[in-house]
């Protein structure tokens, strides 16, 4: 009779086991189909979830797909007009980035072109120009450029520290003697060199910069429209709270991860679609292993999921995300350490960038897709994801718990409001 009883009291916990493992499942599914089917109802969020994923993309790509910009239009005003002077501009004008549009004398005519759009930089050469090279001295030029696009200054720049080196290089053939041809090669060029590109061949902006935009719309779109949901849920809820009471939401984890399984799952499209088919299409350097930025990208997701739910926790209504999150994308992409070097930037700065999971997915992006780097030399980086994902989590579950349990505290009347 005992062992009978013993056997009824295993086969009822197995039973009751799986029957709690199936709801789980049950649940779990409920919830990111319930999450799916608001994402797809919402017109403003499918907008943050694919229409700005997908089309973001493509305008930067066509804006930069020239990568480097041809005959900038610049002016020269010559107050030296000598030999040197005209040779040192005619060999700017010979640059593919360079076109000299006028040579004048007058600073205030060159000011006035660049004001009506006629050029976008001008060079001062002082009337000393010549004299200070023949004396061997350092002769001075001034460049003013349009910096509303930095591309002209880059132009300009290159041009004419090319120019200088090899206009000093003939005149120091010209005007040194040797004793052999050996020692006046040594003393025109004592050390040669040779300028590459690495990883970058075409020395261009799109495949410095485009790397690190690509995966920080996955961030900010992910962060956005996470946001904007939290939001719709407190407002159609009766109870105004993020969580409301239904049957399968009785557990905190079948919530967060079945929310976060829709997320995942949508964001596994546009993720292929941002760092994989866009620089395909717009033949951009890529020299990622697939492998690699399979794995890498799995906790770049979650890190992101996990933020933008916790963030959804403190969000009223569903127009606040736009108000106060659109403004931080220029703040979390400078302080990545991409477009800014991250030894420059403060130390707390710093410390605060590696909060975000935008920090470590570009600086770790840019090196497997730019540079062909694999998991191993990422490492800190990926771990720094897995860290992030694992603190969000954890972070966004009793973020979740306490909307449960204030949920059925409301329903129940013992919380007002």
């Amino acid at each position: 009779m005992t062992i009978y009883l013993e056997a009824v009291g295993r086969m009822k916990k197995e039973t009751s086991l799986r029957t709690h493992i199936k709801e789980g499942f049950t649940d779990v599914f409920y919830v990111w189909y319930a999450e799916n089917k608001l994402i797809f109802k919402d017109q403003a969020v499918i907008i943050l979830f694919f229409l700005l994923p997908f089309g973001y993309p493509l305008i930067y790509s066509f804006i930069y797909n020239n990568e480097v910009v041809r005959d900038a239009a610049l002016v020269v005003v010559d107050h030296d007009d000598s030999y040197v002077s005209r040779e040192y501009t005619r060999r700017i004008d010979a640059s593919p980035d360079v076109k000299v549009v006028s040579v004048c004398d007058d600073e205030e005519q060159a000011k006035r072109m660049l004001d009506e759009k006629k050029a976008y930089g001008y060079l001062i050469l002082p009337s000393t120009f010549s004299a200070d090279m023949y004396k061997g001295k350092q002769a001075h030029a001034s460049l003013f450029s349009d910096m509303s696009c930095l591309l002209y200054y880059k132009a300009f720049r290159m041009a004419g520290v090319d120019a200088s080196v090899s206009l000093l290089h003939d005149l120091a053939r010209g005007t040194k003697s040797a004793t052999t041809d050996e020692q006046q090669a040594i003393y025109i060029d004592p050390i040669p060199y040779e300028t590459v590109a690495t990883f970058n061949p075409q020395n261009g902006f799109a495949g410095f910069i485009l790397p690190a935009i690509l995966i920080f719309i996955i961030h900010q779109s992910l962060i956005l429209g996470v946001s904007m949901l939290g939001g719709t849920h407190r407002e159609k809820n009766t109870l105004h709270t993020l969580v409301p009471i239904m049957r399968h939401n009785r557990g905190t984890f079948r919530i967060v991860f079945g929310k976060a399984l829709a997320y995942f799952m949508i964001y596994i499209l546009v993720t292929f679609w941002c760092l994989v088919v866009v620089p395909k299409l717009f033949v951009f350097p890529s020299l990622f292993d697939v492998q690699t930025l399979i794995l890498f990208c799995i906790p770049y997701l979650f890190a992101c999921i996990f933020l933008a739910m916790f963030i959804s926790c403190f969000i009223p209504n569903r127009e606040s995300p736009m108000v106060l999150l659109v403004f931080t994308s220029l703040i979390f992409l400078f302080i990545s350490g991409i477009s800014w070097p991250k030894e420059m930037i403060p130390w707390y700065w710093k410390a605060f960038s590696y909060l975000l999971p935008a920090t470590p997915g570009i600086q770790g992006f840019v090196r497997i897709n730019t540079t062909g780097a694999l998991l191993y030399d990422v490492s800190f980086e990926y771990q720094l994801l897995w860290i992030q994902t694992a603190f969000y989590f954890i972070l966004t579950f009793f973020a979740y718990r306490r909307q449960v349990l204030l949920s059925h505290k409301k329903e129940l009347g013992l919380v007002s409001g």
